[in-house]
């Protein structure tokens, strides 16, 4: 009897992910998002595992799908709760415009029994956690599972999400090592992190040290100012659907200054705290990483911030964290390119920077920092 067909061997390996992963369902979303996934391979020409891993939870527990279980018939069993994974280093980055909202089924509920099971989603706050992670991965072999909780569905909101982060936002992270200990918040989860999974201070500094107060400073900083200043500056100019020049200004104008100040920081640096890269890096990289979104250019406004972003682009691990759950279409890099080849972007990008001048004319602002 021949081998199966690649297509019917797929649906095979997505029923059989589906069986392990109905202990965590309802038997009738179960059924909806098995039928999905499967009308997803009979309607596509060229079905590729990584297209199918329509699952929105992986785990890096392991390093993807065999060839030998793809080519061969009847496949190996997988694991209990097995998921359809995706190489870290080799998945095909997905947005929603590759993977239509219809195709993807929310988590219901936990999935890890062991290690790290992080719940996130494509946004600032969310990247820092992922990077921190591969981090951890790369240096220690700390392996580490992850949902993707859409944000804009309001799952996060859900009663099983908000057991483990109460204030019902991304990201957060359970600890199944330590009797499903739960942590939210990006700044205690990256101190819990390091904490209890980074014993050589690779990417922390020991408690007694300078450069654990630096740190602790400089992460301060960041989550009751960068963050939330730049995040409102993201709203007022981009989501609010009245354009209020007040606080266009206000928010893209302190945005701006703080930046001024990371700057200055940076001054003969190469990193934010002591002589390696760190949590304090970390925690601003997400952040950093898009800013182009409100139309500040590194390169030309903040040299010190742009050598910097670039230099702790090199590391692999931070390159990885970027693609958990998925890549931003909002980081500085995708959009300048989204800008220069799309006519429509590039008027949206030139209308947003007149929004930002009329408003800092109308108000008087000068840039000043710090």
């Amino acid at each position: 009897m021949p081998c199966p067909t690649p297509r019917f061997d797929t649906i095979l390996l997505i029923k059989k992910a589906f069986l392990y992963r109905a202990e965590t369902m309802t038997p009738q979303s179960s059924t909806l998002a098995l039928s999905r996934s499967i009308r997803s391979v009979l309607t596509r020409p060229s079905p590729s595992l990584r297209t199918l891993a329509t699952s929105s939870f992986h785990t890096t527990s392991c390093t993807g799908i065999p060839s030998s279980l793809i080519r061969s018939s009847p496949s190996p069993p997988l694991p209990s709760r097995a998921v359809l994974l995706v190489n870290s280093t080799r998945r095909a980055p997905y947005s929603t415009s590759q993977r239509p909202e219809a195709e993807m089924s929310e988590p219901t509920g936990l999935i890890a029994k062991s290690g790290i099971e992080l719940l996130t989603f494509g946004t600032p706050n969310g990247y820092k956690i992922s990077i921190l992670l591969e981090e951890l991965k790369e240096a220690y072999g700390k392996d580490y599972t992850w949902q993707s909780v859409n944000i804009s569905k309001n799952t996060q909101k859900e009663p099983w999400f908000v057991a483990a982060g109460a204030n019902g936002r991304i990201p957060a992270i359970v600890d199944h090592d330590r009797d499903g200990f739960a942590v939210f918040e990006g700044l205690a989860i990256l101190g819990y992190l390091t904490r209890r999974y980074d014993p050589e201070h690779k990417f922390s500094f020991p408690v007694d040290s300078n450069e654990y107060d630096e740190a602790e400073t400089w992460m301060a900083w960041q989550h009751g100012g960068l963050g939330p200043m730049q995040g409102q500056a993201n709203h007022f100019l981009k989501f609010a659907k009245e354009k209020i020049p007040y606080g266009i200004q206000r928010y893209v104008g302190e945005t701006e200054r703080l930046y001024g100040v990371l700057d200055a920081r940076l001054e003969g640096r190469q990193y934010v705290v002591g002589e390696k890269f760190s949590i304090a890096d970390i925690n601003l990289l997400g952040w950093v990483d898009c800013v182009r979104f409100i139309g500040i250019d590194l390169e030309t406004q903040f040299p010190n911030i742009h050598k910097w972003h670039a230099r702790c682009f090199e590391r692999p691990g931070v390159q990885r964290g970027f693609t958990v759950p998925f890549p931003s279409t909002f980081g500085n890099v995708a959009l300048a390119k989204a800008i220069a080849s799309d006519p429509e972007k590039k008027a949206q990008d030139e209308e947003s920077a007149k929004l930002v001048r009329d408003a800092k004319e109308k108000y008087g602002y000068k840039y000043a920092s710090p």
